[in-house]
């Protein structure tokens, strides 16, 4: 089976052996190269088969975050309730979301929406909890038929209102399709419903919708964005080994992937009025290697750089690396070669990678502090608690390509016993690599080859646990 990430830059393609279970090679070809992605594709299974003579006919199994990925617009009856429940929910479909609006506010609702549709491939409609204020849903519709949304729309809201909801976007000639609602009461989170039928939109408008191919066969081939793919394979691999955690450094974004039981006690933590979800992800636009290096010097936490002060050094001067992540943003295909020449660029490629992953793990961890309450002395926690994470695993090319040095210095200060300003980060997680990028296939071959993906998920993990597939 060739297990396919079509990506914006380049397409990577893993040949898998379904019988043993194992990585028999993989190669990338650009994507850009070409109008067609399925030329990427092309060029990668005849890479392939001169190494191994099946992969000419293999059948294949893809992803992709080509055209931009899916651009999602949430709207939701408040801020904190609905509309943050449909962000997550987004976030964990594999989209990009594009705006938030929560419809409470009716002043100015319809300009409000109309810039957050402006980048918007669908729309992710939430309001009120089951057999509550039916409105809510029907005000959201309103507003959308008003700004002359012609998208698709995933109604996930009130039971009890989605029959009018229906006809108000009919009305309006909008199509959609109504699921399960994502916060059927306070408290609960239910993605599920949505997230599938988001994977749906994403097949339906980003990959068949955006041209991306002429290739029938490869279009048909495609389960999903890679994010929601890559998701599917964390989840597999904590069914293995418990609560999981990724990052993965990328390029444009860092993306930090989570799955962990949802703690009963949270319910009652105040403002955490939507739980958190077993499998949650959260996308950082502002950290990455290449095109948004220079955020990443300007989003940098405080108590990360304590952390760096304190364990492996301050690194590169605050000037080289400025100069750095420009050279980076405006020259986002420049490869840091092996040469010693180049040891001061790795300086700097380390010191970014450590930055971008100590903020995108803390904004995705949050922080446990203790407030005053009317009952008394409260924690307040926000974001997802990590501290009883197992395993932490680094993705990325800077990751993959760096070294078992590179990896453990931008992974070590992750995994702290006892962090003093609350962050929720791994207290006792074992760090390893996705050396080989085997997420994307697990999550690509988990519906159709289930055992095949438990055994590769094992092999992530070096060992005695990885050894035993």
């Amino acid at each position: 089976m060739l297990c396919v990430d079509i990506g914006s830059t380049f397409t990577k393609v893993l040949a898998v052996d379904l019988d043993t279970a194992t990585l028999v090679d993989s190669v990338s070809a650009p994507t850009w190269a070409s109008d067609d992605v399925g030329d990427a594709v092309a060029t990668a299974r005849s890479r392939l088969a001169a190494l191994d003579p099946r992969a000419a006919d293999a059948p294949v199994l893809a992803c992709s975050s080509a055209g931009g990925g899916l651009g999602i617009a949430v709207l939701g009856n408040e801020e904190l309730v609905t509309a943050e429940a449909g962000r997550r929910v987004a976030l964990s479909s594999g989209g990009r979301v594009v705006g938030v609006v929560a419809t409470s506010e009716q002043a100015g609702l319809t300009e409000r929406v109309s810039a957050a549709l402006a980048t918007a491939d669908v729309v992710l409609l939430t309001g009120g909890t089951d057999g509550g204020n039916p409105d809510a849903l029907v005000r959201g519709a309103t507003a959308l038929v008003d700004a002359g949304w012609a998208g698709p729309v995933v109604v996930a809201g009130n039971a009890v209102a989605v029959e009018r909801t229906l006809a108000t976007l009919e009305s309006g000639a909008i199509s959609a399709v109504a699921v399960d609602n994502v916060v059927p009461r306070i408290g609960v989170l239910a993605p599920h419903a949505a997230r599938l039928a988001i994977r749906a939109m994403f097949l339906e408008h980003v990959i068949g919708g955006k041209g991306l191919s002429a290739d029938a066969d490869l279009l048909a081939a495609v389960r999903g964005a890679t994010p929601d793919l890559v998701l599917r394979g964390v989840e597999v691999l904590a069914e293995i080994v418990g609560e999981v955690a990724v990052v993965d450094i990328g390029g444009s974004t860092s993306d930090v992937y989570s799955v962990r039981p949802p703690d009963p006690e949270d319910a009652g933590l105040a403002r955490e009025v939507v739980a958190t979800g077993a499998a949650s992800r959260t996308v950082e636009a502002d950290l990455g290697m290449r095109h948004s290096a220079p955020g990443v010097l300007e989003a940098d936490d405080p108590a990360a750089r304590a952390a760096r002060v304190a364990g492996a050094g301050a690194g590169p001067g605050e000037g080289v690396l400025a100069g750095g992540a420009e050279r980076r943003r405006t020259e986002p295909g420049w490869v840091v070669s092996d040469a010693a020449d180049d040891a001061g660029e790795w300086a700097v490629e380390i010191e970014i990678a450590r930055r971008a992953a100590g903020t995108a793990v803390r904004r995705h961890a949050g922080r446990s502090t203790v407030v005053l309450a009317p009952d008394g002395r409260v924690v307040e926690r926000t974001g997802v608690d990590l501290r009883e994470v197992g395993l932490l695993i680094g993705s990325g090319g800077v990751l993959r390509h760096g070294g078992q040095e590179v990896a453990d210095r931008v992974l070590a200060e992750l995994v702290v016993a006892h962090d003093p300003d609350g962050w929720q980060l791994p207290q006792r997680a074992r760090s390893v690599v996705d050396q080989d990028y085997l997420l994307v296939a697990i999550g690509l071959l988990a519906d159709t080859h289930p055992e095949v993906a438990r055994r590769l998920a094992v092999r992530i993990v070096p060992g005695p646990l990885g050894s035993s597939a």
